[in-house]
């Protein structure tokens, strides 16, 4: 009879190096958007105050993490499936079906 072929344990989920870029991606772009938020609203306003500028800061800050975890979301599912369709070609290639 038949017996059942092993599965492939291969996970679809992308590497803890693609994983941990990501977030380092995430973290410098919101620093940076809360740098650019907090400067922008400290040269704008003519008295000085803080309490504005930090909230501007906070506000581009998750605005532009926000931003570049949604590109890094998209990024890092395009590289599972492409892997994913890199294993069943393979696959396909050692067992041809006629």
């Amino acid at each position: 009879m038949n017996e059942p072929r092993p599965v492939d344990d291969a996970s679809a989920e992308p590497s803890t190096l693609a994983r941990a870029l990501a977030l380092l991606a995430i973290l410098a772009a919101g620093t940076c958007g809360g740098l650019v938020g907090h400067s922008v609203t400290d040269l704008q306003c003519a008295e000085g105050c803080p309490m504005l500028a930090g909230s501007m800061g906070l506000v581009g800050a998750v605005l532009a993490a926000a931003g570049v975890a949604v590109v890094a979301v998209l990024a890092l599912r395009a590289m599972a499936e492409w892997e994913t369709t890199e294993r069943q070609r393979t696959a396909r290639d050692r067992h041809p079906v006629d």
